[in-house]
């Protein structure tokens, strides 16, 4: 009985102690300051507004002040051709773009963008990543590159050209002066094309300056979203692409930091903007062909067109000789579109 009334009144002081200590030092909870973040995409001011900026904005909501990202567009912070630089070196945190124009310094670059007849649709993209085995490719390759972690592909729109001039026949595009991508104009050169280099913001002024004879570069989406159909007369309904690859990026120290969490959350927000440019581009490429009233339609025949895709084939060839991944990617792509073909409408007509 002893021991259990000094324990009680040592229990007793103890808790008067504690009690006291609580009302003379209350705890302070600092808030811990938000993870900021730099991302810069590609697209200029208009179009950054349909193919980023909304997902952007619904991450910085949900995220409520854990992290906020500053978006960037076209050229804002760096050059297009130093993105993969600049993300490397933590000038900025994360890219959309894709990996032919930020020279991504590895052999699925060429593959990124537009890809001459890798794709018929945009539909193609998510199927080829997600089912046929690009996403473990594309892991694959930016694991051996120091400090950039690639994060998701996604589709945008089919490459077409916009000039000012019509293309009636392929002998209309020799010596067209033509903005677009890298591996685009390294391929479409062969018909006479001269690729030419700028800043994307500065492209409608060198239309009308006649620098440039028109653009390669989308599809007429786009070419009425960002001014280019106030500059150009023509589109061409043939296109070289189904569907442009570009995909997200961060730098890889700053991705490992950010709380698995906010991770997920990031990864939502790509594949709400993912699914935004599916319907936003599908629908409004048949919508502007028809009831847009800025540019003239001219079409190539099928027969014409099919050098073209001869052509790219020959193309395929000569990259999948420039790595063992890149062979590894062109049969993928040789026996996706094979399976297409013998599967019929609505996944290949022809």
């Amino acid at each position: 009985m002893t021991n259990r009334r000094d324990f009680i009144k040592k229990a007793g002081v103890a808790s008067a102690v504690v009690g006291a200590a609580s009302l003379s030092a209350p705890a302070i909870v600092r808030a811990q300051a938000p993870i900021k973040w730099r991302l810069q995409t590609y697209a200029g001011a208009a179009l950054g507004e349909y193919v980023i900026k909304s997902s952007i904005d619904k991450f910085n909501e949900v995220a409520d002040g854990q992290m906020e990202i500053e978006l960037y567009y076209a050229d804002q912070l760096v050059p297009t051709g130093e993105l993969f630089r600049a993300m490397q070196n933590g000038v900025i945190d994360a890219v959309q773009s894709d990996d032919d124009s930020m020279a991504a310094p590895v052999d699925v670059s060429v593959f990124g963008g537009y890809f001459p007849f890798g794709t018929r649709y945009s539909l193609d993209v998510p199927v080829l990543f997600e089912k046929y085995g690009l996403k473990e490719i594309w892991q694959e390759a930016y694991g051996e590159v120091e400090n950039v972690t690639w994060l998701s592909a996604g589709s945008w729109d089919p490459c077409h050209f916009a000039t000012k001039q019509p293309i009636n026949t392929l002998d209309d595009l020799k010596g067209k002066r033509v903005y677009t991508f890298p591996t685009a104009g390294r391929f479409m050169s062969r018909f006479g094309v001269v690729p030419v280099t700028l800043p994307y913001e500065d492209v409608p002024v060198a239309i009308q300056t006649g620098e440039l004879d028109g653009v390669c570069w989308s599809g007429i989406t786009e070419d009425y979203t960002v001014g280019w159909a106030d500059v150009c007369d023509y589109f061409l309904t043939n296109n070289i692409s189904g569907a442009w690859i570009g995909s997200y990026f961060a730098n890889t120290e700053k991705w490992n930091a950010v709380p698995a969490h906010l991770q997920t959350l990031f990864k939502l927000c790509m594949d709400s903007s993912h699914y935004h440019r599916q319907w936003w581009y599908w629908g409004g490429e048949a919508d502007l062909r028809v009831n847009g009233s800025k540019l003239k339609l001219t079409t190539l025949p099928d027969a014409e067109w099919k050098k073209v895709e001869d052509a790219a084939h020959e193309f395929w060839d000569e990259i999948a000789k420039e790595s063992d991944r890149s062979a590894k990617i062109v049969q993928i792509l040789r026996d996706y579109s094979a399976l297409m073909q013998k599967a019929g409408p609505p996944y290949r007509f022809g």
